[in-house]
């Protein structure tokens, strides 16, 4: 008899139920944004998250430099439509759309200081942007599954 693993419905109920203990943190006030690893394949990269509308709408303003393997994923309340623009963001960025179940469904350069809207293809629970370029140099693309454990 074949293993498959993780049941399906399973695997989508622990990615709802960490999501939930990431909202209800209270914000980290003297060490800036809640960092942790995410996989995607077999890359494990350190990204900030931005839970509140507040550090949702800072995101990477500002900043002038994203580590190697650095980013920041955007945590939405519901899945929507959200869309992105890089108004006061210095450096130029990609970003993945991805959906509830970790799956990410579309990958777009953003330049910097620029006004234009982003949206996802589809509604999305997480955005994730990485510094430009980072996903193709990765090897990284649509289809592709982001998780919180190895």
């Amino acid at each position: 008899m074949k293993r498959r693993g993780i049941i399906p419905g399973l695997r989508i109920k622990g990615i709802l139920l960490f999501a939930l203990i990431l909202l209800s943190l209270p914000p980290a006030h003297s060490q800036g944004l809640l960092r942790i690893p995410l996989y995607v394949k077999a890359k494990e990269i350190r990204v900030e998250v931005a839970r509140t509308p507040e550090e949702r709408a800072m995101g990477l303003m500002w900043r002038k430099h994203l580590g190697k393997d650095e980013g920041m994923l955007f945590l939405f309340e519901e899945e929507g439509y959200h869309s992105f623009w890089m108004k006061d963001t210095l450096i130029p960025l990609s970003i993945a759309f991805i959906d509830r179940k970790g799956k990410i469904v579309k990958i777009t350069d953003m330049e910097p200081l620029t006004l234009t809207s982003h949206p996802p293809s589809q509604p999305v629970l997480y955005a994730l942007e990485m510094n430009q370029g980072w996903f193709s140099k990765n090897g990284i693309k649509t289809g592709d599954l982001m998780r919180f454990s190895k």
